[in-house]
């Protein structure tokens, strides 16, 4: 329910929850669900487990949402029936799940007391604004999940006790130095590789026919469908159209001058010049921005020693001079060096991101108090955006009332309202189209489960901070084949680089055998037409390496006597060739720290497995009933 509950508060969690999500992927994949009675004799619930029920409305609105997100996967189109029931069925083993240890979690006495329950639901994001608790975005945020509070706070507490059972299994977990320091060896294990890689384009195989093209493209349709899109006409209504309308009195802004004087001011600027060293290698860097430093100490001209030493593409030709700028312009190691200097000094070298910088200040220049004409455009721009933000929400209340009603019209809501009004031709699913874009809750609104019906009018629904829009769909298209005229140029594509992947992969094994004969890594590829690197340690993780190949090397078993040759399919087409010589284990790193969080990680990671194998225990222990027509 933990999950149900984050993805319909639109992705907000409350919990760090790491494991009861995976679990249901977990036993699918295991099989071994435990003790199962299909018989269930009343329909009125979805399962029984251990005497807790799981009702057919909760386990057929969790099937809605899962379901929602396959079908994003399948381009809107139908899911097979096969993979449909397999998903169902997973469902409603992860419901069970959830059931068997929240259970679990109350026999064996875990208790969530009302303060930790409270400090849970005012750490919910959903359920704040501006970083704080906000009672209305709670009951605004528990409306659109579709929840009441008396139920959210039921599995909220259920959540908490689940998390309490989880941490205090993982908290048992330890390793012994001894495992510790194989584990490391593992993890830190390189090994000597050689490789080649063999190209689809190198080996092309028979070219496609026409048969071949017909029989791929009724084999892969799914991969050439059009977009699901929609035709709509839309009302739009702009925070800065808005704010254009709006005018503000002189008194309003003397007003506002009177409130705000006191935070009206001009910032402290100081002028000031400044050397930047830069090198790859740190040590080399600073020892030449010391020497620099000594040099403008000793009185050499500050701007001649910027324009011969500084890196600064920007300032070096003028003597390294920044001219006159607030703090807020430069990054914080810099500007609190610059702002804590008087007039006349040199300091450095002062190191930031950028390199090492040797700084002069020149001038300061104080702040002051702006004058009510100074401050004029500030409060101004203030007060009508404040204004137009007020009415903007105004705007979105009364707009909701007018949709709601029977007999909505669009082009009168938009005149009534001066919505900027439009027609979009293919309004796409995933991609959207201008002016509107892409905003995920308009795409939830026009492709969802169930998307908004033809002819009927939706939202309004916000485009970020700063619009929002109202919509009505003049035609929905689902997913359709592409035309094989259309995409044959693809297909043949396709199948060429298939038909070049299988000829370099039989070419790659042939060479493994050669290899293995005896024949020299150097003389394989130089028969291939290619050049192989010379042979270097790689680790489990080097990105210098295709990932295809470092999968390979370190699933291969230690080379004893003889290299280990491995012939495999790259993922992206084409094919390679490997050899791996020799093994290694790489530097410890003597840093204490670095080595006590390694080994909090590893046990974190054991503690994973641990709740893993709890939960899965507790599962196929359990005396469960399912509903076989519980989707139905």
């Amino acid at each position: 329910m933990l999950q149900s509950i984050g993805d319909r508060l639109k992705g907000h969690r409350w919990l760090a929850y790491v494991v009861l999500g995976p679990l249901v992927v977990i036993f699918a994949a295991w099989g071994a669900y435990g003790i199962v009675n299909l018989n269930l004799q009343s329909a009125n619930y979805a399962a029984e487990a251990a005497g807790s029920k799981i009702t057919l409305e909760e386990a057929r609105n969790a099937w809605l949402r899962e379901q929602a997100q396959w079908q994003q996967r399948f381009a809107g189109a139908e899911i097979p029936a096969e993979l449909r029931t397999r998903l169902q069925d997973q469902v409603l083993e992860g419901m069970i799940t959830r059931a068997l240890i929240s259970k679990r979690t109350h026999d064996l006495g875990y208790r969530v007391g009302h303060e930790e329950l409270i400090e849970a639901v005012h750490s919910e994001p959903a359920f704040q604004i501006d970083g704080q608790y906000s009672p209305e975005a709670a009951r605004d945020a528990l409306a659109r999940a579709g929840l009441t509070p008396e139920a959210f706070q039921e599995e909220l507490g259920n959540d908490l006790r689940r998390s309490q059972l989880e941490n205090a299994i993982r908290g048992s977990d330890f390793l012994t130095p001894t495992e510790f320091v194989r584990l490391r060896e593992l993890e830190d294990q390189e090994r000597e590789v050689r490789y080649a890689i063999l190209p689809a384009d190198r080996f092309p195989g028979a070219p496609a026919d026409d048969a071949a093209v017909e029989a791929y493209y009724q084999a892969h349709q799914a991969q050439y469908l059009t977009p699901e899109s929609v035709h709509l006409q839309y009302g739009e209504l702009k925070l800065d159209a808005l704010e254009a309308q709006l005018t503000v009195s002189d008194a309003d802004l003397h007003a506002q001058y009177e409130k705000e004087k006191n935070q009206l001011v001009t910032p402290e600027k100081r002028h000031a010049r400044h050397i930047l060293i830069t090198s790859k290698d740190d040590a080399a860097a600073l020892k030449e921005a010391q020497d620099v430093l000594a040099q403008a100490k000793a009185g050499k001209d500050f701007g001649e020693l910027a324009k011969q030493y500084s890196k600064d593409p920007g300032s070096a030709s003028n003597g390294g001079d920044l001219g006159w700028t607030d703090k807020s312009t430069f990054v914080a190691p810099f500007a609190d060096a610059l702002f804590s200097m008087q007039p006349g000094e040199i300091r450095g070298p002062v190191k930031t991101q950028f390199g090492y910088h040797i700084i002069r200040l020149d001038e300061i220049q104080a702040g002051k108090g702006k004058s009510f004409e100074e401050a004029r455009p500030q409060l101004e721009s203030e007060l009508k955006r404040n204004r137009a933000t007020d009415r903007f929400g105004e705007i979105q209340e009364q707009l909701q009332t007018k949709l709601s009603q029977p007999d909505a019209d669009l082009a009168a809501i938009a005149q009534e309202f001066k919505l900027e009004s439009g027609d979009i031709a293919q309004y796409v699913k995933g991609t959207g189209a201008a002016p509107l874009g892409a905003a995920p809750q308009l795409q939830d609104l026009l492709f969802g489960d169930p998307p908004l019906a033809t002819g009927h009018l939706g939202g309004p629904v916000l485009l970020g901070d700063n619009a929002l829009v109202v919509v009505k769909v003049l035609e929905h298209r689902k997913p359709q084949p592409k035309p094989l005229a259309e995409v044959r140029a693809d297909i043949v594509s396709a199948i060429a680089k298939e038909r070049g992947t299988a000829a370099a992969l039989k070419a790659a094994e042939a060479a493994e055998a050669r290899l293995e004969a005896g024949t020299s890594f150097d003389a394989v590829a130089q028969s291939l037409g290619l050049t192989a690197e010379p042979a270097h340690f790689v680790g489990r993780n080097d990105p210098s390496v295709p990932a295809p190949i470092r999968a390979a090397v370190f699933a291969a078993p230690r080379p004893a006597k003889a290299a280990v040759y491995r012939a495999l399919p790259m993922t992206g087409g084409g094919a390679a060739v490997v050899a791996v010589t020799a093994v290694r284990t790489g530097a410890a790193t003597p840093d204490p720290q670095s080595q006590a969080d390694r080994m909090q990680q590893a046990v974190g990671r054991e503690g994973v497995g641990d709740v893993l194998a709890y939960v899965g225990d507790v599962r196929r222990t359990a005396d469960v009933r399912k509903n076989p027509k519980a989707f139905e």
